[in-house]
């Protein structure tokens, strides 16, 4: 389980890839020496599995699964990552509850600069969107954002200075490609209210309103 708050942005030095596997080496710098084989680590929001520890370089091994399901196959040497290590029970929630499930991915269609500050807006499938309400929080390349606008096919956030200097959010473009994870409580939410109501048919918030929620 993670909170979606960013401890530090690594490097790749290595991406392997095989038919149906790849294998990442990531630079985590001095966040290694409190690192141990078999913790699990949030890679742009994918949960994965270190491996190997060689100095200041970890290794993780990731499914064929995994890379159709995200945007990491398409991670390469000197690519810069989102890295934050699993939650401790003892920790404070500082952002929201993140698996570590990558839910889809989502496109960048524009970034809109307003001083220090920057609005983002996702593209994104039907099914992805189902799953977000405004002022809902979704999980950016493992980043915890606010939904701030919810349209047809994009969605919207507004991302304050620390975050755009903490995490690769400083480099991103229209155009990039995301992981997304949705928020668990509203995917519950929804699963259940879809159980007992059967015949409302697809839930959306539309919906909801007209049943009397």
């Amino acid at each position: 389980m993670f909170t979606g708050l960013i401890e530090t942005v690594a490097t790749i030095t290595s991406a392997r890839r095989s038919e149906s596997a790849m294998r990442l080496s990531i630079d985590l710098g001095e966040s290694a020496n409190e690192i141990k084989i078999g913790e699990s680590i949030a890679i742009n929001g994918v949960c994965l599995t270190v491996s190997e520890l060689r100095g200041n370089l970890a290794g993780f091994d990731i499914s064929g699964e995994t890379l159709e399901k995200s945007t990491l196959s398409g991670l390469k040497p000197a690519s810069q990552v989102n890295i934050e290590r699993a939650l401790k029970a003892t920790s404070r929630i500082d952002g929201h509850f993140v698996a570590g499930h990558i839910d889809g991915t989502a496109t960048i269609k524009s970034i809109e600069k307003a001083g220090q500050f920057a609005n983002i807006k996702f593209t994104a499938e039907p099914e992805l969107l189902g799953q977000m309400v405004v002022k809902g929080s979704v999980a950016v390349d493992g980043i915890s954002l606010t939904i701030s606008d919810l349209g047809r096919d994009s969605f919207s956030v507004a991302v304050i200075p620390v975050t755009l200097q903490k995490t690769t959010l400083s480099k991103a473009k229209a155009g990039d490609s995301v992981n997304i994870e949705t928020d668990i409580i509203v995917k519950t939410v929804k699963r259940q209210l879809e159980k007992i109501l059967p015949q409302a048919g697809q839930l959306t918030v539309e919906k909801l309103k007209e049943l009397g929620f």
